[in-house]
């Protein structure tokens, strides 16, 4: 990871990037880039700490997903690619890698894995990328700036609407002598440069031009793919499993950031319809792992024979990531939903305290946030300190709402009294918004009856859906629970096609520009963004913007916290629970993992087979 001198640097940004003088002199070239602060891992360092660098290489991972896919290609929104908890084509770097690498007990720094180095002005006006000349794909073709250049035009034009929201922030690319591309990009409105974009080009997926060439891009295919990562796909069973066999030519081998990671000769990923039947597959032995999701079945359905012995050893790993967001969405795009009152209405008959109870034996938390447990999420009290201030700018376009009331959905004790209480104050709101019960019917204020369908894809979701069901008719409103088979589910939410659904977003903890895609005006009109409820608000596009332009953590987190009262004040979803841990059931006899757990939790590609 030698880097190249400063003099060389100053050379090419002479010939290739657009930099201020200022900029130029203070720029330096790095092997680490780090969103806010200082990297934890210095130049030198060997390994990451949450990982065994004497893990033994060998053996089979077998993992149990339940859905199905019909493409390999992952970069586009047609079709549905292999999910996985680990080793998937979006999971993680197994197959295609990016310029750089991620650490995960950092919020976000990025290491040396395609590029070797990078040089970075302190504006963050551009990026170089210095390629390590012994990278290659798995066919033996090195890895060339043309393949970068190449990746990065045809993701902006034709990749996931993610991909060309954020390159088209470029403003040139351009290769700078024979092993380094230089991205140089658009100024913000205000002037500034938007300083997540080098970290988001260091996670450019990079594919290999000559294997694309004269081929269709933006087609689904089965055809197992030509990629630089350490696993190159062997065998494909449409709709069933997928093969991973460990690449022995694997050029980065010696990375530190590769020390202790992928250590299984071969990974299989087979697919099941319906979860019931995965978990008994699992329970028998079909397969290695499986993440539980539900904590009524983490507490009763793994008693056995396997559990008793030892042989399948259940653990929960505590860890500090912002939790995902699972709820059910609502889509402002239809007019009936539009309705502020109505929203929040519906979120109030949502029962959690009874659902936990009864369903979860009350093991979840009740989400109540968009960055739940962690430091993102908004005081639970009213708006105080940096995050108030932040606000105040926005008064005049706010409702009073956000100053004056908490954003904490309504807790509930699962009793008959705390239902009522509940339904009285959600049936007075709708009264005063201008709806009217007539026979039992609510009918809005233009005299149409409320009546609207509850998209699933998940049959495990449907006791949940048809419990709040009950609760929304007790307002008059009727609520049809629908479950949908995945593709029909993926095409429908790609397209916003549905009046309420279930989804959920991830945010790590350093939000930055993916934040737009999840919330901004101009992700509610591009399908397939995960704008799923169709927010449109310019204090939310101005508060997602400013993530991505924080300067110091403090600032991130603030800001962050503004957003997310924001959005919870909009009622936009009826927010539903997390765990605060992961569930992970696994063959004790066959599998071992380090002692060490990073923030994000457990890393399944640092696991090993005994």
């Amino acid at each position: 990871m030698r880097l190249r001198g400063f003099t060389s640097f100053v050379l090419w940004a002479i010939l290739c990037c657009s930099f201020s003088f200022s900029s130029l002199v203070q720029a330096a070239p790095q092997v680490s880039l780090a969103m806010h602060g200082e990297a934890k891992y210095k130049d030198g360092f060997t390994r990451f700490d949450y990982v065994n660098p004497t893990a033994p290489k060998g053996g089979t991972l077998t993992l149990g997903v339940v859905g199905s896919f019909d493409s390999l290609n992952p970069f586009i929104v047609r079709g549905t690619v292999p999910q996985a908890p680990a080793f998937g084509l979006f999971a993680s770097a197994s197959v295609y890698e990016s310029l750089l690498a991620r650490s995960w007990d950092e919020p976000f720094t990025l290491y040396p894995l395609l590029a070797k180095s990078v040089d970075v002005p302190d504006d963050r006006s551009s990026i170089t990328f210095n390629l390590d000349e012994r990278a290659h794909f798995s066919d033996g073709t090195p890895v060339t700036a043309d393949d970068v250049l190449f990746s990065f035009r045809t993701l902006r034009n034709q990749g996931r609407p993610n991909h060309r929201t954020y390159y088209k922030k470029v403003e040139k690319a351009q290769q700078v002598g024979d092993h380094s591309v230089c991205f140089t990009f658009k100024k913000n409105p205000d002037g500034s440069w938007d300083r997540e974009m080098p970290l988001i080009m260091g996670l450019m997926p990079v594919m290999p031009a000559h294997d694309w060439k004269g081929r269709t891009f933006n087609q689904t295919t089965l055809r197992p793919p030509v990629a630089s990562g350490p696993y190159k796909i062997t065998k494909v069973e449409a709709g069933r499993s997928v093969t991973l066999t460990r690449n022995p030519d694997y050029w980065g081998r010696d990375l530190p950031v590769e020390k202790g990671m992928y250590n299984f000769d071969k990974v299989r990923i087979d697919f099941y319809r319906d979860d019931s039947v995965a978990l008994q597959a699992f329970k028998s032995g079909a397969f290695d792992l499986r993440r539980e999701s539900d904590p009524k079945k983490w507490a009763s359905a793994y008693d056995g024979p396997a559990v008793r012995d030892g042989r399948i050893k259940l653990q929960s790993f505590s860890h500090h990531r912002t939790e995902a967001v699972t709820a059910f969405i609502l889509n402002t795009r239809r007019p009936m939903l539009k309705n502020e009152a109505l929203r929040k209405a519906m979120g109030l008959v949502f029962d959690f305290g009874w659902i936990n109870r009864t369903l979860f034996q009350g093991l979840y938390k009740r989400t109540t946030s968009f960055f739940p447990n962690s430091e993102l999420e908004a005081d639970r009290g009213l708006p105080a300190g940096d995050e108030k201030n932040i606000l105040e700018k926005y008064r005049d376009k706010l409702s009073l709402s956000v100053f004056n009331e908490t954003v904490i959905p309504p807790e509930t004790d699962g009793s008959e009294e705390s239902r009522r209480v509940q339904q009285l104050r959600a049936a007075e709101m709708l009264k005063t918004a201008g709806y009217v019960l007539h026979s039992g019917q609510l009918f809005s204020p233009q005299n149409e009856p409320v009546v609207f369908e509850v998209m699933l894809s998940d049959p495990q979701q449907e006791k949940v859906a048809l419990e709040w069901s009950r609760g929304l008719k007790r307002l008059g409103i009727e609520a049809h629970v629908r479950t949908v088979d995945s593709a029909q589910y993926q095409a429908r939410l790609n397209g916003f096609d549905y009046d309420v659904t279930t989804g959920r977003w991830f945010n790590s903890l350093s939000p930055g520009n993916e934040q737009m895609f999840f919330w901004s005006c101009a992700a509610a009109k591009q399908n397939g963004s995960r704008n799923y409820a169709g927010i449109c608000d310019p204090v939310v596009d101005a508060l997602a913007a400013a993530i991505p332009a924080a300067q110091t953590r403090d600032e991130l987190v603030a800001t962050t916290r503004a957003l997310d009262r924001v959005l919870m004040a909009g009622h936009y979803v009826v927010p539903l629970y997390h765990l605060g841990v992961d569930l992970v059931a696994y063959q004790a006899n066959k599998l071992a993992h380090p002692v060490t757990i990073p923030t994000y939790g457990p890393i399944l590609e640092s696991w090993w087979a005994k």
